[in-house]
């Protein structure tokens, strides 16, 4: 009896907090002792590109057919792809490898598609780029000799290090106009990104945040060279020509590592280790083919996803209820205590729904209602061999569980075929039915075993069956 209220508590708790979930947009929890947030964080429903509308490209190594792609260089690519989508502010990106040379990429919500293109057809370019003694600000677009011809620059880009200076720059990149009547100043590009082999984010003794990087073998004389007789100037870090940050060099750099450190927090750090990482793509990539969800269809998908929802919950509830009576009421009530808890989860995943996604959850369910007829099935009949309720309720549960794990068991196993298939595929759609059907198999097993049985014994341990058999549907 003590477990069972104790786990009745539980339940009204978990109640409470997802309704909280599932009527907010916005999910802030503050420090009490200092009434700052300790968790903020947006929790509205993530809707998928056939819900929202948006962009979908479909991206493939621009080689040919006879050159090797690995799946290193592959999923590299997605990820500096994804990189340059976020830094456009797109949001819920979803990127998935699509065989050995695709990647299947969907961009939810977009309003200039054309500007996504564009960035995804970039070669990113990195310079190491000398400012001498006058830094420019971040985020400054700059023009730089590289790719010019230097013979008559005060300076030439020194020739042992040819690997530093081979890429081309991409045509697409273009470079700021001059003021009418004043020539643009043109920076000297010391080294590109092929030169650098690892960056990492580190702390220093004092708990800075700070970027440590090591370059080829082939480049660390070229660095050295150049840090040696440029101490105490500046070396900009500049990403298709604009200024991502601007370091001093504070000794000379001989063993091809260094330490990049300024006023960073970890995500800027972080940002700024895989930029450097992964400034420019391993492969190049074209773009295949690409198509705009207009945003109506999303919205009547929609409609008529959450219309059928509705109808599969009244069903089930209205067939419980009639068929199982007492029992049945109190499955209904779990059973809405499972699309609440489901919802909640949805949301602090997050789970970016689509329509199979919405699907799968519509089947859960159902199969959210098979366990309860399985105990209610075994319930009548050990009522009818002369149990009292007390003891039925917990023999047909106990003997009803092994049929319950088994069926569960085997559905979890194809969604995790199923995700897997997607995820080497790029079949998103088979992803997402995959997540919410499991998930919502996961979360009936809870609702079923706990929430069900609780209900039960709460509801029914004070009647007499004798006094109701129709209560039970006997």
């Amino acid at each position: 009896m003590r477990n069972r209220n104790n786990w009745l508590v539980v339940i009204i708790f978990l109640l409470i907090f997802s309704l909280w979930v599932d009527l907010s947009k916005n999910l802030t929890i503050y420090n009490p002792l200092n009434d700052k947030p300790l968790i903020d964080r947006n929790v509205d429903v993530k809707l998928g590109l056939d819900l929202r509308g948006g962009l979908q490209a479909l991206l493939e190594a621009d080689l040919p057919a006879t050159t090797n792609v690995t799946s290193t260089e592959l999923d590299n690519a997605k990820t500096i792809l994804q990189n340059r989508a976020n830094a456009l502010g797109v949001s819920e990106i979803v990127m998935q490898t699509a065989g050995d040379r695709r990647i299947v990429a969907e961009f939810p919500g977009i309003t200039n598609p054309e500007e996504v293109v564009a960035a995804l057809k970039q070669t990113a370019l990195l310079e190491f780029v000398d400012m001498g003694t006058t830094p420019v600000a971040e985020g400054t677009i700059i023009e730089t000799d590289f790719g010019v011809d230097t013979t008559s620059q005060t300076e030439a880009t020194p020739t042992s290090a040819p690997e530093a200076v081979t890429p081309t720059p991409d045509p697409t990149v273009a470079t700021p106009s001059p003021d009418t009547g004043t020539p643009p100043t043109v920076y000297h590009t010391v080294m590109t990104g092929a030169g650098l082999q690892d960056a990492s984010v580190s702390r220093s003794t004092l708990g800075e945040y700070q970027i440590a990087f090591v370059l080829k073998s082939d480049s660390s004389d070229l660095f050295a060279e150049y840090t040696s007789s440029h101490v105490n100037q500046y070396l900009a870090i500049v990403l298709d020509k604009q200024v991502i940050s601007v370091p001093v060099i504070n000794q000379a750099i001989t063993d091809g590592q260094g330490m990049i450190s300024g006023s960073f927090t970890q995500e800027s750090a972080n940002t700024l280790a895989v930029q450097l990482r992964s400034g420019a793509l391993p492969i190049p990539i074209k773009v295949v083919e690409s198509r705009t969800v207009g945003p109506t269809l999303g919205a009547e998908s929609v409609r008529k996803s959450v219309l059928a929802g509705i109808i599969g919950l009244s069903v089930v509830v209205l067939f419980m209820a009639f068929y199982y009576r007492l029992p049945g009421i109190v499955a209904d009530l779990a059973l809405i205590s499972y699309a609440i808890f489901s919802l909640m989860l949805f949301k602090l995943i997050p789970v970016v729904l689509t329509l199979p996604g919405i699907a799968g959850f519509i089947l859960s369910v159902g199969m959210a209602v098979d366990a309860n007829v399985l105990i209610f099935e075994r319930l009548k009949e050990e009522l009818r061999a002369g149990r009292n309720l007390r003891q039925a309720i917990d023999l047909a549960w106990s003997r009803a569980w092994p049929s319950i794990r088994d069926s569960n068991t085997s559905t979890l196993i194809t969604c995790l075929i199923l995700f897997l298939f997607g995820s080497t595929f790029g079949a998103s759609m088979v992803k997402g039915f995959s997540v919410t059907l499991a998930l919502g198999v996961g979360v009936s097993l809870f609702t079923a075993i706990i929430v069900t049985r609780t209900f039960l014994h709460t509801v029914m341990d004070n009647i007499k069956l004798a006094d109701h058999p129709r209560w039970f549907g006997l």
